[in-house]
């Protein structure tokens, strides 16, 4: 058996042989090249909810998101049940040197997998050579058949360096980021003068009333146009608890952001802060009230307010590349655009395309039932459906 008790504290631990010969898929062995030479390390599967050295590891690491915080990963177990477990080569009692976190996902319409993680635009290895990074992937690859998943997938936001072969390039979107390390007079400057500068100017020329927070008040409002705009774009909402938990768990580092005209809400946005980077996680509006500038009056006093609090990064997220509206939209805020290319290992790599024409089938099925749903079997339908779409 690969995986065997180490402590009492529910870690595991399965022995990787590093050879230079590279992955030998018929191995009992799992072979990793790492230069010249032969020696055995040792991974370690841990319960990054339960051992408290992921939260440091997590503060600590240049390149954790907010997808990586314990906050986060309890908000998946919480609202969906997903497990989270994280592979490392730290042994017990030692500090934890780097990581590679999973959610298991079992669904009766979907199968059963690892994704790191569910629901998150991105979450890096938290590792800091490739060494490692292929030593963790390795770790995670004898799942695949022991606990029989579909596949096993990880959402880097850089690709993965010297990924082991039998892994391969899966679903890609574009990604943007903001700077916010100019002032924000040159901030505002680099913003599309038209469909940016003037949009905010016209929010503010309409007398649009702004409020940020936590309250029921505003999660109500977010709510309401949430639903707008997910039966506008032919999805199920998330369910209302899936909020409801990011509230109790991030306190202050999560904001709603209300836009209204006349009392009436007309664009909302939720934020999520972790460390100098401020992410916008979801936005909503009614598309009655687009012409006055809603949304583009939220993300500016997100970015007032960021730079106030001495932030440095703007994590604007991914979007899907048939959403062309939604990338030029990102685009004007003067925020650079690169690619988010998730890496997969499947079970059966053959059955990847017939995955996507399924995935793309029941996307325009979606799309045609879902605008005509009574609000009652909407709510319904994002309360059943979305954990099985991890």
């Amino acid at each position: 058996m690969p995986f065997l008790h180490a402590s009492q504290t529910a870690q595991r631990r399965c022995t990787v042989s590093m050879t230079k010969v590279g992955i030998d898929a018929h191995s009992d062995a799992t072979d990793v090249s790492v230069g010249a030479g032969t020696y055995t390390r040792v991974v370690y599967r841990i319960q990054p909810l339960e051992d408290s050295r992921w939260i440091e590891l997590v503060e600590r690491h240049p390149r954790s998101s907010v997808f990586h915080t314990a906050g986060w990963l309890d908000a998946l177990r919480r609202t969906y049940g997903y497990q989270p477990i994280a592979y490392t080569t730290s042994p017990p009692g030692g500090r934890l040197e780097n990581g590679l976190v999973f959610c298991r996902v079992s669904s009766w319409i979907t199968g059963r997998r690892m994704v790191s993680l569910p629901f998150s635009d991105h979450c890096e290895p938290l590792v800091d050579n490739p060494e490692d990074q292929e030593l963790l992937l390795a770790a995670s690859e004898r799942e695949i058949h022991q606990e029989k998943l579909r596949y096993i997938e990880v959402r880097p936001v850089r690709p993965l360096a010297g990924t082991i072969r039998s892994w391969h390039a899966g679903d890609s979107y574009v990604f943007h980021e903001l700077n916010l390390r100019r002032d924000l007079n040159a901030l505002f400057s680099h913003f599309h003068k038209s469909s940016t500068q003037r949009k905010i100017q016209r929010a503010e020329r309409e007398g649009l009333n702004y409020e940020r927070g936590r309250s029921q008040a505003l999660l109500d409002a977010f709510w309401d146009l949430l639903l707008i705009t997910r039966r506008r774009h032919g999805v199920p909402p998330q369910p209302q608890r899936w909020f409801r938990n990011l509230i109790d768990i991030f306190g202050d580092a999560l904001q709603i952001r209300v836009a209204r005209k006349d009392k009436v809400p007309v664009a909302a946005i939720l934020t999520l802060r972790h460390k100098d980077t401020l992410t916008y996680k979801y936005g909503c509006s009614d598309a009655a009230f687009n012409n006055l500038g809603g949304t583009h009056l939220l993300f500016w006093r997100a970015i007032e307010e960021a730079k106030r609090e001495g932030l440095r990064v703007f994590d604007l997220g991914r979007t899907d590349p048939g959403n062309p509206g939604l990338i030029t939209f990102k685009d004007r805020w003067g925020s650079a655009r690169s690619t988010l290319t998730y890496s997969r290992l499947s079970a059966r790599p053959a059955s990847e395309a017939l995955r996507k024409r399924d995935s793309a089938w029941a996307g325009r099925v979606a799309k045609g039932v879902v605008p005509r749903l009574p609000e009652f079997l909407l709510r319904v339908a994002g309360s059943l459906l979305y954990r099985h779409m991890a």
